[in-house]
C-alpha cells in the first residue's frame, strides 16, 4: 500500500483542521475561544523524549519495503515540547501533531519523507518553511507566529491551514494561547498546485496580488477576518479557475454596498460567498454588469472616426 493510499484510510479527528462547515458557526464565541494569559517569552528547555514517543505512536503499517512493520502516527500535543530532534530518526512516520507545545523549529520533520499529515498549531513558529515533502498532502499552521509564505513547496499539499487568531480553548486543555499568525499578504505558493484548501484566517492580509494561475486546484479560501479593504482586490482571484467558495466575512470591503455583486462579476464562476449561495437572479444580473463593461471597454479602444477637413476658406 503506498503513502497516497494508507491518507485514505485515515480518518483525523472533527476537530483537527477548521471544516468548511465551520463557517456555519454563530459569531458569538466560535469555537468555544476564550481570552487566555500570553506565556512568557522564555521557557524551560523540553525536547521530545523516547517515552513521550512510546506514549505517542500508534496505527502499526508496513514500511515502504512491505518486509517490515512500523507505526506511523504520533500525537504528542500539550507536553510544553521545545525541540523535537529525536523525530529525525522515526522516518516512517506519516501523521505528526505536535500541537500546542513551544516549538520555533520544525527542521526536524525534513527527515519525515513519508509524512502525509502535518498538525503543528499553537506553537511559537515564525515560519512554515520545510524541504519539499514528496507525499505531505496536509498541513495546519494555525494559531503560531508566522509572518509570510516563503518556503512552502509541497508538490502534493492539497489543505493548508495558517489560521491565526486566539487559539480556541479547549475544556481538556490546561491553557489557553495569545499566540497568533501576522501573515500581511500571500506570496510563494506558485508551486501548490494541487491545493484545493487554503485557511488565511484572522491574519492582517489586505493585498490578495500573491494568488497565482499556477494554484489551478483551488476551490476554497477563507480569508474571513482579515484587512481586505478595495474591493478591486477580488480581481486578482480572478485566475484561479476552480475557485467555487469564499470567505471575507469581518474585513473592510464587506461594508461596501455593491459587496457580494462585485464579487461575482470579477469571479463568475463563485459559487458561494461567506455563508450564502448566489441565486440565479443574481447570476444575471452579475452578467449583465460584466456584459457592460466589456462593451464599454470595447468602444474605448475603437479608434476616432476620420473627419473631414473643411476647405480653406477664400481670403478674398
Amino acid at each position: 500500500m503506498s503513502d497516497e493510499d494508507d491518507l485514505e484510510d485515515f480518518e483525523p479527528d472533527q476537530d483537527d483542521f477548521e471544516k468548511e462547515e465551520d463557517e456555519k458557526e454563530t459569531e458569538e464565541g466560535e469555537d468555544y475561544r476564550k481570552e487566555g494569559e500570553e506565556f512568557p517569552e522564555e521557557w524551560l528547555p523540553t525536547p521530545l523524549t523516547e517515552d513521550m514517543m512510546k506514549e505517542g505512536l500508534s496505527l502499526l503499517c508496513k514500511t515502504g519495503s512491505g518486509l517490515a512493520h512500523a507505526y506511523v502516527k504520533l500525537e504528542v500535543k500539550e507536553r510544553d515540547l521545545t525541540d523535537i530532534y529525536l523525530l529525525r530518526s522515526y522516518i516512517h512516520l506519516r501523521y505528526v501533531d505536535v500541537s500546542e507545545n513551544h516549538l520555533t523549529d520544525l527542521s526536524p520533520l525534513n527527515y519525515l519523507t513519508h509524512l502525509l499529515w502535518l498538525k503543528a498549531d499553537g506553537n511559537q513558529l515564525r515560519s512554515a518553511q520545510l524541504n519539499e515533502l514528496p507525499y505531505l498532502q496536509i498541513a495546519s499552521f494555525a494559531y503560531n507566529q508566522i509572518t509570510d509564505t516563503e518556503g512552502i513547496s509541497h508538490p502534493r499539499l492539497e489543505t493548508l491551514n495558517l489560521k491565526g487568531g486566539t487559539l480556541d480553548y479547549h475544556t481538556t486543555c490546561p491553557r489557553a494561547l495569545a499566540a497568533q499568525n501576522m501573515l500581511k499578504k500571500v506570496e510563494s505558493l506558485e508551486d501548490l498546485s494541487n491545493l484545493t484548501t487554503l485557511h488565511l484566517r484572522d491574519n492582517q492580509i489586505d493585498t490578495l496580488s500573491g494568488f497565482s494561475r499556477e494554484m489551478k486546484s483551488l476551490q476554497y479560501l477563507n480569508l474571513r477576518g482579515n484587512m481586505v479593504a478595495n474591493l478591486g482586490e477580488l480581481a486578482k482571484l480572478r485566475d484561479l479557475p476552480k475557485l467555487r467558495a469564499l470567505v471575507l466575512l469581518d474585513n473592510p470591503c464587506t461594508e461596501e454596498t455593491n459587496y457580494r455583486q462585485e464579487a461575482l462579476v470579477q469571479m463568475p464562476y463563485l459559487e458561494r460567498l461567506d455563508k450564502e449561495f448566489y441565486e440565479e437572479e443574481e447570476r444575471a444580473e452579475a452578467d449583465e454588469i460584466r456584459q457592460s463593461l466589456k462593451e464599454d471597454k470595447e468602444k474605448e479602444q475603437e479608434p476616432e472616426p476620420e473627419r473631414d477637413l473643411e476647405p480653406e476658406q477664400s481670403l478674398i
